[in-house]
């Protein structure tokens, strides 16, 4: 749908699909071990991410004024997702990885004080490989607390204390992209266990090198094995108070970082399924079975235009749910879980054709095909599980009817 993008976006589009084309696929299908190392800081060749600098997409969401890709306000959400299609269709992994930093880039552009922004900004874009997290998800708590069941039970463990002239902060976090490598954290925490979730969680800026902070683990992931999945452990943590991003609502502050979040894991999803459709096309009219190219049998022509209607179902609601973002319309919450539940499924129905059309060879670890397929079924779990995206959007369109579906009713 090129004709509806802006004379931009169609050159960072062109730029993007470059870049994956002739630095990212290469480097997957030349060394499709790599992503198995269980040395987590060797998966990744330091000239995958030099290379997403080159063609300007590694800090987007940075202010022009602190030497960013400033996007058009108007339809900022909108590339976001047309730039993450194009990247995870190279690989998942390596677009999550960029994708944090584009999201929590815009979380400190909306909260951070100004010496902060110019001191990580300035950090961000002198390194390529400077990686940022957004650290929210808990051992006892994820999906589920966002239902929402706004009571003081069902508050985060992880607690910010006031002491002095800074905060002092002990917890876990579980599941953090980019959580195993990245060099500063945005980290939530209950600073009043009074109230309920929404009014008593804080946000704090924490760099890695703070006292009391480990990176406990690589989390090893089915899929996206290419953006380190990481669990982070906070002991008497101290955070100076210009650290503090936002006290109390720092959850109703964090939108910008949310919906765009489900539009652009959707847009993921969209890249996964979009390759899917590549290989299994290019397969499918080279590949002779029984006599004749695959193509020619009515089963494998059927599962074809099954794919491509799917593929095309999920663009036009994330381009909907998208729009509704960047127009900041009423409807965009539900929207957004609508196209991270649909995209979800529909590109897993996708990836599960593509793997059966490649027949023994789906299932070779060395054809590269098996990879996509990973790749699609962790999209169920992340950014919310399907089912508690269902629930959201019930909550959504019926907030005076709908059950609390957590706690007593």
């Amino acid at each position: 749908m090129k004709y509806m993008l802006s004379d931009e976006q169609k050159m960072m589009q062109q730029s993007c699909r470059s870049y994956v084309d002739k630095v990212v696929l290469p480097f997957i299908r030349k060394d499709w071990t790599r992503e198995w190392d269980m040395t987590p800081g060797n998966r990744l060749p330091r000239e995958i991410l030099e290379g997403a600098e080159a063609v300007g997409i590694r800090t987007l969401g940075v202010p022009e004024e602190y030497g960013g890709i400033e996007l058009d306000p108007a339809t900022e959400v909108q590339t976001f997702a047309l730039i993450a299609e194009e990247i995870a269709r190279g690989d998942s992994g390596l677009a999550d990885k960029l994708v944090q930093n584009w999201k929590v880039s815009v979380v400190l552009r909306e909260l951070a004080p100004e010496h902060l922004k110019k001191r990580w900004f300035a950090r961000l874009l002198e390194d390529p490989q400077f990686l940022l997290a957004h650290c929210l998800t808990e051992p006892r708590g994820a999906s589920d607390r966002w239902l929402p069941y706004n009571v003081p039970e069902a508050a985060m463990t992880t607690r910010a204390v006031k002491q002095g002239n800074g905060w002092v902060i002990n917890g876990r976090k579980q599941f953090i992209s980019n959580g195993y490598d990245a060099g500063l954290y945005v980290v939530y925490a209950n600073t009043n266990p009074k109230v309920g979730m929404l009014q008593g969680t804080s946000s704090f800026l924490v760099p890695r090198d703070t006292p009391g902070l480990t990176v406990a683990r690589c989390n090893e992931t089915l899929g996206c094995r290419f953006m380190n999945n990481g669990e982070l452990v906070f002991e008497d943590m101290r955070v100076p108070e210009d650290h503090l991003l936002a006290e109390g609502d720092a959850l109703s502050k964090a939108g910008t970082y949310f919906r765009a979040g489900k539009i652009i894991q959707s847009a993921k999803n969209l890249g996964v399924g979009v390759r899917c459709f590549e290989v299994a096309s290019d397969y499918a009219q080279n590949y002779v079975q029984g006599g004749r190219i695959l193509i020619k049998h009515q089963a494998v022509a059927l599962r074809l235009a099954d794919m491509a209607t799917k593929i095309l179902a999920v663009r036009a609601l994330v381009e909907r749910a998208a729009a509704a973002v960047d127009d900041k319309a009423p409807e965009a919450d539900c929207q957004c879980n609508m196209a991270k539940v649909f995209a979800s499924e529909e590109i897993m129905k996708v990836a599960q054709h593509c793997v059966e059309l490649h027949g023994g060879n789906g299932m070779m670890l060395d054809f590269g095909v098996e990879k996509l397929f990973r790749d699609a079924a962790i999209f169920l779990h992340m950014d919310g599980t399907v089912d508690v995206s269902r629930l959201k959007i019930i909550k959504a369109m019926f907030p005076q009817t709908a059950g609390k579906y957590a706690g007593p009713e």
